[in-house]
């Protein structure tokens, strides 16, 4: 059986570069840590320092965790993160009606795409298990 590659280790280095704010735990499953980079810099750059390191291992348990399939989680991941606040990313999912209601309020006020950040993973696996 050949192992599923959902996630990239060089998306992750490119979301790493903004990860003191968290962006590369969040692709790769894990809202809590990365709230707490987020609010607190990286553990003080510490942590994200740490977490150059961190990576393979990371993006091994992502590629374990979640579903693939035709929706690409890293395509995903770059559209939530540079434009979510236009809701392309649900778009690209196939969820229309949320994209624009994303489009038309700011990723709904810009509370939805800190949702998002929590929960993408699970809708791109989701939406791949369904289409599977």
């Amino acid at each position: 059986m050949q192992q599923q590659d959902t996630h990239s280790k060089v998306i992750g280095y490119l979301l790493w570069i903004f990860g003191f704010l968290g962006a590369h735990r969040f692709y790769y499953g894990r809202p809590v840590s990365g709230t707490i980079w987020f609010f607190t810099l990286g553990l003080l750059f510490v942590g994200w320092i740490i977490d150059l390191f961190l990576i393979p291992s990371m993006d091994r348990e992502a590629d374990l965790r979640f579903q693939s399939g035709p929706v690409d989680y890293n395509i995903a991941w770059i559209l939530l993160t540079f434009l979510g606040v236009f809701g392309i990313h649900r778009m690209y999912q196939g969820k229309w009606l949320t994209g624009i209601l994303y489009l038309c309020t700011g990723g709904l006020f810009f509370v939805g795409v800190l949702y998002d950040f929590w929960t993408l993973n699970d809708q791109v696996s989701l939406r791949n298990a369904q289409r599977a």
